[in-house]
């Protein structure tokens, strides 16, 4: 594995390839709803939730650890929305109070699949880890069901972190983050604002206020971006009309023979056995259309200097057709900071396979970082 500060600058071409092939596709699904970055038809039950029933059955798409504790958890953020979790412990830890993080990802995701078993395996190496499922979404609160906002979701990690140091096995001067895809972004939105946290990696990172606005590699110009905007405006009048939003198109079904590759990664994760679970919006669900409203007004990363001195280590797969997204962000960030590149690694790799998530760089990491 190569890491460091020279690996930011490697050879785009590759990244700017991906953009041209596939520009067209991602722009006619962004202008015809919303922002389906991850797929194609389907209607969602938006049903009222105002406290969801927890699952107390092990229904992870990853097997149990028989090193690791686990309890359903559920926790309350700064806009009354209630969070479900998952928090993992060492099995047969002690009195002493111990490191703890707060895991998250990826946009779409439940804490069912990759924020999961990120925590579960962290706990196994010594710390509290807490995957929890985002406002709107899984098992947690807030309607209507399945929208997302950069502000309430950068909110739900800094939650996380309330629910922590408040949690009697945690030292609450040693709580770190992990961000995984969309929620990478969110992870370092949080972290430049929440002076507590200590450390924060960001694994197979999105901006999700970025490719929203600008698209994939930036290639949406002004005028699509007002027509988008035109159509999702319009379209508030037809939910308020309604009494409730409409949805995209379903994620990550009916994929196209020709569909690029990234699609046809997060097919195999999200609607295989690998990774399915019906909870989550990327398993054959949808986000509503209205969405993107918030996210292309709002850029997340515009401080993320700010998150120094605190360290950053960004993971990333050397043929992920995101890798650019942690690449500007690792530019923009001040020092201390690390850019950890994994050969042959595509997005969704990071996901899920143990044999390729650097869990070693993350324990030692953290283990540096939160003293």
């Amino acid at each position: 594995m190569k890491m460091g500060k020279d690996m930011a600058n490697h050879d785009k071409t590759d990244g700017q390839r991906t953009g041209m092939r596939f520009r067209r596709r991602m722009m006619l699904k962004m202008t015809g709803a919303g922002i389906a970055v991850f797929g194609m038809t389907s209607t969602i039950n938006i049903s009222t939730a105002k406290a969801r029933t927890m699952t107390q059955d092990w229904d992870k798409v990853f097997p149990r650890n028989d090193k690791v504790d686990h309890e359903k958890v559920s926790f309350t953020n700064r806009y009354g929305i209630t969070l479900v979790g998952d928090l993992y412990l060492p099995r047969n830890h002690t009195d002493h109070r111990l490191p703890a993080l707060a895991v998250g990802g990826p946009f779409g995701a439940v804490k069912e699949q990759s924020s999961g078993l990120y925590a579960q395996t962290m706990a196994e190496r010594g710390f509290v880890a807490l995957a929890f499922d985002p406002s709107f979404t899984g098992e947690s609160g807030g309607e209507p069901r399945n929208v997302a906002s950069p502000d309430i979701n950068t909110e739900d990690f800094m939650a996380a972190v309330d629910y922590l140091g408040l949690h009697e096995s945690v030292d609450r001067e040693r709580i770190g983050i992990i961000g995984i895809c969309g929620w990478g972004g969110m992870a370092l939105n949080a972290v430049a604002a929440d002076k507590r946290v200590k450390a924060v990696v960001a694994s197979t990172m999105y901006d999700m206020t970025r490719v929203m606005s600008k698209g994939y590699n930036d290639s949406v110009t002004p005028e699509q971006r007002t027509k988008t905007l035109e159509q999702l405006s319009r379209q508030r009048w037809e939910d308020a009309a309604n009494g409730t939003p409409a949805m995209q198109p379903a994620y990550n079904v009916g994929l196209e023979h020709d569909a690029p590759q990234f699609l046809v990664d997060y097919h195999d994760y999200y609607m295989t056995p690998r990774g399915y679970h019906a909870r989550a919006v990327n398993s054959g669900n949808a986000w509503a259309q209205t969405t993107p409203l918030s996210f292309m007004n709002m850029p997340i990363l515009s401080y993320i200097a700010e998150i120094a001195p605190r360290p950053i280590l960004f993971i990333h797969g050397e043929n992920a057709h995101s890798r650019y997204f942690s690449e500007t962000a690792y530019e923009a960030a001040a020092e201390p900071k690390e850019l950890m590149i994994i050969p042959g690694a595509n997005h969704t790799d990071l996901y899920d396979m143990m044999d390729v998530i650097p869990f070693d760089r993350m324990e030692s990491f953290f283990g540096d970082t939160l003293v």
